[in-house]
């Protein structure tokens, strides 16, 4: 049975800082690249950061910097560190593998709102 389950989000302040975690259930999590993606109000799904398999990471250019993936491969878990938040990075935050995203499978989310 397939589930992911993402933690961690809530409500901070411009210039705070989040940590992000997601449980994978029902997948080969080890051999897997994980990624967390987000969707702003009014705005399409988008890829913000993955790590592949053997560690490879690669961030959008909107938050490279001050976003940080890892995984934990013994805990099925994938955790995205956001520091220096900004309004604009108010959204739902997802985690998935490519299949599932690929195939329209998705967790609830975790809502991230940067607001004064």
């Amino acid at each position: 049975q397939v589930q992911l389950v993402e933690s961690g989000g809530g409500l901070v302040q411009p210039g705070g800082s989040l940590r992000l975690s997601c449980v994978a259930s029902g997948v080969s999590f080890s051999i897997n690249a994980m990624g967390w993606y987000r969707q702003a109000p009014g705005t399409q799904r988008e890829l913000v950061a993955r790590i592949s398999s053997a560690g490879r990471i690669n961030y959008a250019d909107s938050v490279k910097g001050r976003f940080t993936i890892s995984r934990d491969n013994a805990r099925n878990t994938v955790a995205l560190q956001m520091n220096s938040l900004k309004p604009e990075d108010t959204a739902v935050y997802y985690c998935n593998t490519d299949g599932w995203a690929r195939s329209g499978y998705w967790g609830r989310g975790t809502q991230v709102t940067v607001s004064s």
